[in-house]
C-alpha cells in the first residue's frame, strides 16, 4: 500500500447564515486520504462541498471539526498559522487564472515571488530557475518579460501552474483548473500536469464536475453529494461497478459518442428537483430528495459508510441491504 501524503478524518466546515442559529453546512463529517503519487478526483455538483475541501486542506479555511494529517502531521490550521516549510509543501492552482495571477506583474516576477519567499535558490540563480519552470510547463523562456494580462487563458493557467511548482511541492490541490479554460486548451493542460506528475513524483487533489475528466487521469474517486462523500473506489472499478444511485445518476448522464461507450453507461437514473439547501439538510439519506429507489428507512435514517468491496466504500441503505 502506498504512502498517504494526506488523511482526512471527519472533517466539518460550518458557516455562519444570514438567520439566527442556523449555518451553512458546506462539509458535513468527511474522510478521505491522498497517497504519494496518486491523483483522487474530487467530484460533485456545484454546492456539494468540493471546493470548500480543497480550501480546508489548503487552510484558506479552518476547520469546525475533524482534522487534517499531511505526511504524519496535524495541519488543522488556517494557512496563517502553518510553519513556512508546510506551505511550501502544500501548493494550490485555483479555475481562473485571470483572477489568480497579478495582471500588473510580468510572468518573472509571478514566479520570483515564491522562489524568494521560500528560498529556493540563491537570488543570482533565480532567473535560471524560473526559464527552468517555464520549459517544465512548455512556454518559452521569453514569457518572463510578459505581463500575465497579455497571455492568453491557457497560457495563463500554465503559469499559474509553474507557480505552483516552483516550491516542489508534494501535494498540488487543482480546483477545476480547466473549466475555465476552451476546450482547444483543456487537453494541453490536463497531458501537462499528467507528465510532471510522473516526473516529479506528486500527489494531485483534484477537484471536478467533469466525470469524463476523472475517468481518464484519476487513480481513486470521492463523489461528494450535500457535504459528504457517498462513494470512494478506484477509478476502474468505480466505472465498472457504480453503487450509489447518486453515483449513477452522474455516470449516466456523460454523452457519449460511440454505441460501445453507451453500453458502457448504467442505466439511465433520473433525479427529481435540485440539491437541497445545505442550510436546511434533509433528515435520513441526503439524497432521498431526489432518488427514485429510496425507501422509508431512507427518510429516516442516514447511512453510514461501509467497506463494499476492497477499497470501495459507498453510503447508501440499498447497498447496506444488498451486502
Amino acid at each position: 500500500m502506498a504512502e498517504d501524503v494526506v488523511v482526512v478524518h471527519n472533517l466539518q466546515k460550518y458557516f455562519p447564515a444570514h438567520k439566527k442559529n442556523l449555518f451553512v453546512r458546506a462539509v458535513d463529517g468527511i474522510d478521505f486520504t491522498v497517497r504519494k503519487n496518486e491523483v483522487v478526483g474530487l467530484v460533485g455538483e456545484s454546492g456539494s462541498g468540493k471546493s470548500t475541501t480543497a480550501y480546508l486542506v489548503m487552510g484558506l479555511y479552518e476547520p469546525t471539526a475533524g482534522t487534517i494529517s499531511f505526511q504524519g502531521q496535524d495541519i488543522s490550521l488556517s494557512a496563517k498559522k502553518r510553519a513556512l516549510t508546510l506551505k511550501k509543501e502544500i501548493q494550490i492552482v485555483f479555475q481562473d487564472p485571470g483572477t489568480s495571477l497579478n495582471p500588473q506583474r510580468t510572468v518573472g516576477q509571478i514566479l520570483g515571488m515564491p522562489l524568494r519567499v521560500h528560498k529556493v535558490v540563491p537570488e543570482k540563480d533565480l532567473e535560471e530557475k524560473i526559464a527552468l519552470l517555464l520549459d517544465m510547463v512548455g512556454l518559452p523562456e521569453d514569457y518572463i518579460y510578459k505581463y500575465s494580462r497579455t497571455l492568453g487563458g491557457g497560457e495563463r493557467q500554465l503559469v499559474a501552474i509553474a507557480r505552483a511548482l516552483a516550491t516542489d511541492p508534494s501535494l498540488i490541490v487543482l480546483d477545476e483548473p480547466t473549466s475555465a479554460l476552451d476546450v482547444s486548451v483543456q487537453a494541453k493542460i490536463i497531458g501537462t500536469l499528467m507528465r510532471l506528475r510522473e516526473q516529479l513524483g506528486m500527489s494531485y487533489l483534484f477537484i471536478t464536475h467533469d466525470m469524463s475528466l476523472m475517468r481518464n487521469i484519476a487513480d481513486r474517486i470521492a463523489i461528494m453529494y450535500l457535504g459528504k462523500i457517498v462513494e470512494m473506489a478506484p477509478a476502474r472499478d468505480f466505472f465498472q461497478r457504480p453503487l450509489h444511485p447518486y453515483t449513477q445518476m452522474l455516470l449516466s448522464s456523460i454523452p457519449v459518442v460511440l454505441k460501445a461507450e453507451q453500453e458502457l453507461k448504467p442505466q439511465r437514473i433520473r433525479s427529481q428537483g435540485e440539491i437541497p439547501s445545505p442550510v436546511h439538510i434533509p433528515p435520513g439519506c441526503r439524497f432521498h430528495t431526489r432518488c427514485p429507489q429510496a425507501g422509508p428507512i431512507c427518510l429516516q435514517e442516514e447511512p453510514e459508510m461501509m467497506e463494499a468491496f476492497p477499497d470501495h466504500r459507498v453510503c447508501c441503505h440499498l447497498c447496506h441491504k444488498a451486502n
